[in-house]
């Protein structure tokens, strides 16, 4: 395994693996024994960094959620896990009430429910602090300086480390940071967004927004990355839900762009030439290049996850990435 520094504040900042691990389905989806030898695994090859949220997983049987943190919880006590290991954990879109959504019916990023649900969250996890707390969506019936506001009270009394923004506009994470910063208080640095080896049209109106989704990378944001490189970006859905390898996993119109076809082939003459598979190629082209992200990768296997921990010492070449990256 290989680490990398999240964060600047050296009472906050922490080193976490370069390859993170999805927890969204564990404890719902995923059953009790399969989760912890996910786990397990993951934590025995030297990955120290779980991703999960208070929503995780309301859709599976319409809940509020919880089901994720709660499960870690339990595996955390049942292997004596301390603060070697950092979870991330999100709030905002966790829904008011059985049945409803966060599409609908969101608790949102009130100072009020930003205290509330990050003290659900620590219950559910059992940790008296949380590492990295991220606001899920965008809350836009909430002034700005009252989220950012909530969100540091909880980092100056030492229940929350480092703060982080996903789906959300580029213009808003830049706003809040601003905000943050002018009254001298913590802000994003973490950002968790959508992103893979194939680019996927973010002009497409989506639920959450009506100008198009604003939980892919985007130019806007690598632009706004490039020219912040203190802040860190973790990449989920990194390998488009099997979608790369399975036939049965067709790629959505997201993807469907006159360069996918030339990107799928130079990802598959890479992987020949390597001897990884394609899923592989795609993580540690993401590791790697000008713009180094973390890999969130969910696992429903201890086999799917042996595949992506293989792509931490995947080395493609110069000119290897040189012909991923000018394919289109």
């Amino acid at each position: 395994m290989r680490y990398r520094t999240i964060g600047t504040d050296p009472a906050t900042r922490r080193e976490v693996s370069v390859l993170s691990l999805g927890a969204m389905l564990f404890g719902s989806a995923t059953d009790e024994a399969t989760s912890y030898a996910i786990l397990d695994r993951y934590v025995e090859a030297g990955g120290t960094f779980i991703d999960t949220s208070d929503n995780y997983a309301f859709w599976v049987d319409g809940s509020q959620g919880g089901q994720s943190e709660e499960l870690l919880g339990r595996w955390r006590r049942s292997r004596g896990v301390g603060a070697e290991i950092v979870i991330a954990t999100k709030l905002g879109a966790r829904p008011l009430a059985p049945g409803t959504s966060y599409l609908d019916n969101a608790e949102g990023l009130s100072a009020k429910v930003i205290r509330e649900s990050a003290e659900r969250s620590r219950d559910r996890l059992g940790v008296q602090r949380l590492d990295l707390l991220y606001a899920h969506i965008e809350d836009r019936t909430v002034p700005l300086a009252e989220t950012v506001e909530g969100f540091a009270e909880l980092v100056a009394e030492g229940t929350v480390g480092l703060l982080g923004a996903s789906n959300h506009r580029a213009w808003r994470v830049e706003r809040a940071r601003a905000l943050a910063a002018a009254a001298g208080l913590p802000g994003y640095e973490v950002l968790q967004y959508h992103r893979s080896y194939l680019p996927n049209r973010t002009d497409l109106a989506s639920a959450l927004d009506p100008d198009g989704e604003p939980g892919g990378v985007s130019g806007d944001l690598l632009s706004y990355l490039r020219a912040e490189p203190e802040l860190t970006l973790v990449a989920y859905s990194p390998l488009l839900k099997g979608a790369f390898t399975r036939a049965d996993k067709p790629l959505s119109a997201a993807y469907d762009l006159p360069s996918a076809p030339r990107r799928l082939a130079a990802l598959r003459e890479v992987a020949g030439e390597t001897g990884a598979t394609v899923n592989q190629v795609v993580l540690a082209w993401l590791l790697g290049g000008d713009l180094p992200s973390i890999p969130l990768v969910g696992a429903s296997s201890v086999a799917q996850l042996e595949e992506s921990l293989a792509a931490v010492d995947l080395e493609l070449t110069a000119e290897q990435r040189h012909r991923l990256d000018t394919t289109w």
